[in-house]
């Protein structure tokens, strides 16, 4: 009988342990390599979508105050790592209110960054651009903060299809991705931006609804974001889920799963 109350202590004990390990060892990858993100908004659709659920890579730029878990990180700057390129997708801190946020690295320093007419000018230049048919979605409450989107072709009813226009940019450096268009706004066309030394200026694949570097800081826009305050690189969603949990399996979206971002 003590010889069974023992072996049972101990088999609870190991399960105890192994638990333990378990998640210091997933402490240590999240810290040091690896950070989780969830979409909470549509500024990037189609890129990403309310509900993609992904894996930072800490290491693609090196290590900064804001990502790094060692006291050795500095204060400003970064360590290890590489250069962020124009058109990775990235997630930063905010310069000013420190939340964390997902977008579409645009410009590099000493760029000069200008919207006309809706088309992205860099350096003067403008992007090329080719249409590519529609983007549709259902209206209806997406996501844990049940958000409805934004549709080219308002007034939808619950339950209707809404329509976004598509095109595919191609950036300087070769890197082509999908943006959306909904109609004419206020961001359309802006004044030039010159990025500073050692910042980076970011904008949202779904540019009619983004609050990104085209938007000063004082009106709770991003600005220019500097080379410390970015976190890694977004390489491929893991995970989707649809509706407002992620308990809600049929709300899942199996095509999403472990789907590379361009």
């Amino acid at each position: 009988m003590d010889k069974a109350k023992n072996d049972e202590k101990n088999g609870v004990v190991e399960t105890i342990k192994t638990v333990v390990y378990a998640l210091l060892i997933a402490g240590i990858f999240r810290t040091l390599f690896f950070q989780p993100f969830w979409i909470p908004s549509g500024s990037m659709k189609d890129t990403l979508l309310i509900g993609d659920f992904l894996f930072v890579n800490k290491m693609a730029y090196g290590y900064s105050r804001y990502s790094c878990p060692f006291s050795i990180c500095p204060i400003n700057g970064r360590i290890f790592g590489s250069e962020p390129q124009r058109g990775d997708v990235v997630v930063f801190r905010h310069p000013v209110s420190n939340a964390d946020f997902i977008k579409r690295l645009i410009g590099l320093p000493g760029d000069r960054i200008q919207v006309k007419d809706g088309l992205l000018y860099i350096n003067d230049t403008p992007v090329e651009v080719v249409p590519d048919g529609t983007f549709e979605e259902l209206m209806e409450p997406q996501g844990p903060e049940g958000m409805l989107p934004r549709c080219a072709n308002s007034p939808v009813g619950q339950g209707g299809i809404c329509i976004k226009e598509k095109f595919i940019e191609t950036l300087p450096n070769g890197v082509s991705h999908s943006i959306l268009n909904i109609g004419d706004g206020r961001l359309d066309d802006t004044p030039i931006f010159t990025v500073p030394e050692g910042h980076f200026f970011f904008m949202g694949d779904n540019r009619d609804n983004s609050t990104d570097s085209r938007v000063n800081q004082l009106a709770h826009g991003v600005g220019m974001v500097p080379f410390e305050n970015l976190i890694g690189r977004a390489d491929r969603v893991m995970f989707s889920a649809g509706g407002r949990s992620l308990f809600f399996i049929w709300d899942w979206r199996p095509d999403r799963f472990f789907k590379k971002i361009q």
